[in-house]
């Protein structure tokens, strides 16, 4: 099984993809699995640490208002559906899970387009532009919220690392401690706003770092890679440990008993699972994801919730630090949270995609056993011979086709040749200037005859020849020769007819002769003079109707 994923960007986008990669190869090590991806995302470092293959295409950001750059979106977004179309026909894949971002947008496109089957999974309650798309081209949609409101959306969780699905925090807290430098027996409040840091959560830490440290409690500083040195704390007796980035997490969550955090989709479902409350702070751009992500658990006793706005130094001190010193309310926080999380959405998704690939493969089954094997292509006719003349010019009169491949009746729009060969079924004459029906498959027509193969264009009649194949049918440029134009044919159990002799000419027909049309009346005429000679009057020709042939007699008085 080939299986594509689309999720690229953020980490909130990334991991869960690779979250499903481990557990599809967990199913089975001969899934292959490819990451689409773009040259800016986290996913060029982190696909490849996981021993993933990633395909780049190019970016296709959305604008959020009507600006310029919209223009340019089409164009844009034209060139890396083709990209993903390419990818998916060289790693033949048989199915396309999108997680959302930049790269799912063209992915779900181009996979429609291809007839490649789709999941979506969508992390957040509120989902993007990207997976209401994807909704629509699929009915297997499953979401990670459970207040989520997609199209045949299901709530299923998720998907995280096993290594922290399956964590212990209380077995490898000792261990997970000396790993950072921490003391075991003192509280550990771990701070971190994600892959790149939060400056927010940093300078308000700068200014209550004294005060935590003062009440015995250590502190995990995941700053960020370009924060790092911005906090310069007093050295004392309890710890304050500063790092840029955390690529074992599963640590990081097990030396810690309280976090600090932002509210995004991946941070609230890897919390839960193992259990760790945290004092929320959600971003306060985009669409309130993050204030939804951490509602439910806030709701439930399994962490707090502060806005950005209102996180101080002070906030810590008066807030947070009272719950960091009870060990008996972070124990029930703990239990809280723990009874939110979903530890195996990651198999649940694989299993989904699995069955979808089973099904597909199922529904093109009886397809595939009702066409039966493939009809072996129609032989290339060989030429008519045509009966030759002691001057080697063909005779007047063809030779009549034999009585094994019987003739049907022809018109000029449909000529008669004899490349009338038996099909693959054994004996059924196909006709190449007749339509094919459901008892003639395609697969008998000759590819050659320049005729339109039956569902084609102009499948309803054959278009005419070019003047190169009337030769070869025999046929001039005003219509057939008389070598081309076979009487209808007998049938199969009759004998051959023999030629007849020609016709004598006929005689030239007699034409009628023109209709004679009644004379016009003429004045009257002036009276002769007395003793002149009286002329004879003058009696209209009387109309002898059909007078036959010879010449017209007039009627004379």
């Amino acid at each position: 099984m080939r299986v594509v994923l689309a999720g690229g960007g953020s980490a909130g986008h990334i991991e869960p993809a690779l979250a499903l990669a481990d557990a599809l190869r967990q199913a089975d090590s001969s899934i292959q699995v490819t990451c689409l991806g773009t040259q800016r995302g986290l996913e060029t470092r982190l696909v490849p640490l996981r021993g993933y293959e990633l395909e780049l295409i190019p970016a296709v950001p959305l604008p959020r208002s009507v600006t310029p750059q919209l223009l340019t979106v089409p164009g844009r977004l034209a060139g890396a559906v083709h990209t993903v179309g390419a990818i998916l026909d060289r790693v033949r894949a048989d199915v396309l899970v999108g997680f959302g971002g930049y790269v799912a947008t063209p992915a779900y496109l181009a996979a429609k387009r291809h007839k490649v089957p789709i999941v979506v999974h969508e992390a957040n309650p509120l989902p993007g532009i990207a997976n209401r798309l994807g909704a629509h081209l699929t009915t297997h949609v499953f979401t990670g919220h459970p207040d989520a409101r997609l199209r045949n959306g299901t709530y299923l969780g998720v998907p995280i690392r096993r290594q922290i699905a399956e964590l212990d925090r209380f077995a490898l807290g000792d261990k997970a401690r000396a790993h950072f430098g921490l003391r075991p027996d003192l509280p550990v409040l771990l701070v971190t706003g994600g892959s790149q840091g939060a400056v927010a959560l940093n300078q308000a830490l700068a200014g209550a770092v004294a005060a935590i440290t003062g009440a015995g409690v250590q502190v995990l500083h995941v700053t960020g890679p370009k924060h790092l040195n911005e906090i310069q704390p007093s050295v004392g007796p309890v710890p304050y440990v500063a790092v840029p980035y955390v690529d074992r997490m599963d640590l990081a969550y097990a030396a810690a008993d309280f976090a600090l955090c932002r509210g995004g989709a991946m941070t609230c479902a890897e919390l839960t699972a193992v259990g760790l409350p945290a004092a929320y702070v959600p971003l306060p751009h985009g669409n309130g994801e993050q204030r939804l992500n951490a509602l439910p658990i806030v709701q439930r006793g399994g962490g707090l919730l502060i806005d950005n706005a209102e996180l101080s130094a002070d906030w810590i001190k008066t807030s947070l630090l009272p719950v960091l010193t009870n060990i008996d309310q972070v124990a029930g926080m703990s239990e809280a949270a723990a009874a939110m999380g979903r530890r195996d959405a990651d198999r649940w998704l694989a299993k989904a995609v699995i069955d979808v690939v089973a099904a597909e493969a199922a529904s093109r089954a009886p397809a595939a056993a009702t066409a039966g094997p493939p009809a072996a292509p129609a032989s290339r006719p060989q030429p008519r011979t045509e009966p030759k003349t002691d001057a080697g010019l063909p005779s007047a009169r063809p030779t009549p086709p034999a009585a094994s491949a019987p003739a049907e009746p022809g018109s000029l729009f449909t000529p008669r040749t004899p490349r009338q060969q038996p099909g693959a079924g054994g004996g059924q004459q196909q006709d190449e200037g007749r339509r094919g029906t459901a008892d003639a498959p395609s697969a008998g027509w000759p590819q050659d005859a320049g005729w339109p193969q039956p569902g084609g264009q102009a499948a309803d009649r054959p278009q005419a020849p070019s003047g190169d194949q009337r030769q070869a049918r025999g046929q001039g440029p005003r219509g057939p020769f008389e070598a081309a134009s076979f009487p209808p044919g007998p049938a199969a159990s009759a004998p051959p007819a023999p030629p007849q002799p020609p016709a004598p000419p006929r005689p030239p027909a007699l034409q009628p002769p023109p209709r004679v049309l009644p004379a016009r009346v003429q004045p009257p005429q002036a009276q002769p003079a007395p003793g002149s000679a009286r002329p004879n009057p003058v009696v209209p020709n009387p109309v002898v109707p059909n007078p036959g042939p010879g010449r017209h007699r007039q009627a004379r008085s």
